[in-house]
């Protein structure tokens, strides 16, 4: 019994990569499918709105563990400046003094603050599933970034064959392009490597953290949302974004993704979910794993 349950969670894991299993289940679940029109035509919500987003956010965290970043503003007088006035409007008064303090703040309740919701991984409501991720607090409303995807991220051509054995965290984007969210094993390493090949100085160029139970980035967490089905529809969207060159140096300490190789220059590619409807304080995020693009 206990053989047949472990065979079981292997095959639960494995199927979206079985392609004989998707044929069949692509043409008999056909509601739970997205559809795509065109290559370049999967925005639900403007890439500028995903971008203001995520600086807003990415700013909030960094305004709240402001004195653990002063040595490396300080390279950069003039954003040093910016961000201290920042943490100036956000100090609270301490009980009974009349000077100022800073209340450190989990990144879950700088979310809550920042977005009126927080999400957290627990166990899934769908038997056998796993992990999943809910609203833990607050209110979503319909065309919310809700999370990020994180991982390496591989083009076509790049070796990515060891890293996808026994892997069910790989994510394909429409072009092709190939996200690795498994947060164990090789897959953890090589991104951890990647990230300190990149580091600029003092400023790192991704999160690192994400690997961990404590991501700095509450965002971090879209590779635990469950396919959806028939009883549970879904609610959220997978929508590709590519970072802009302009993105602040000091917020790419943030972003839970990094490029496997510098070999062709071009953005980095991170995917976002985004709500497809209003979700409530309790309630389980569901994707659609299956794209049809035509």
């Amino acid at each position: 019994m206990v053989v047949l349950r472990g065979l079981r969670r292997r095959w639960n894991a494995y199927k979206y990569r079985f392609v004989p299993w998707l044929a069949f289940n692509v043409r008999r679940q056909r509601r739970t499918l997205r559809y795509v029109p065109e290559s370049s035509q999967d925005k639900i919500v403007p890439d500028e709105i995903v971008l203001e987003t995520l600086l807003k956010v990415f700013t909030a965290l960094l305004v709240n563990d402001f004195g653990r970043h002063v040595p490396a503003l300080s390279l950069l007088p003039a954003v040093g400046r910016r961000y201290a006035q920042l943490r100036s409007a956000a100090l609270q008064p301490g009980a009974g003094s009349s000077r100022s303090r800073q209340v450190l703040l989990s990144p879950e309740e700088v979310l809550f603050r920042t977005l009126g919701f927080s999400v957290t991984r627990d166990r899934s409501s769908l038997l056998s599933a796993g992990t999943g991720v809910f609203v833990s607090k607050g209110f979503v409303p319909k065309g919310a970034l809700v999370a990020m995807y994180p991982g390496t991220v591989y083009r076509k051509h790049e070796p990515i064959f060891f890293q996808s054995l026994g892997n069910p965290f790989i994510f394909r984007c429409i072009d092709g392009i190939l996200i690795d969210g498994n947060d164990k094993g090789l897959s953890r390493s090589v991104y951890r490597s990647c990230s300190w090949r990149d580091q600029l100085g003092p400023f790192q160029m991704s999160d690192v953290s994400w690997l961990t139970a404590a991501p700095q980035n509450p965002l971090a967490v879209g590779q635990y949302v469950n396919n959806c089905s028939y009883e549970k529809a879904a609610n959220v969207c997978y929508q590709e974004f590519d970072v802009p060159r302009h993105f602040p140096v000091e917020l790419k300490q943030y972003l839970p993704n990094i490029v496997y190789s510098h070999e062709i220059e071009s953005h980095l590619r991170c995917v976002v979910l985004v709500t497809l409807r209003d979700i409530k304080q309790g309630e389980e995020l569901f994707s659609n794993y299956y794209t049809i693009v035509n």
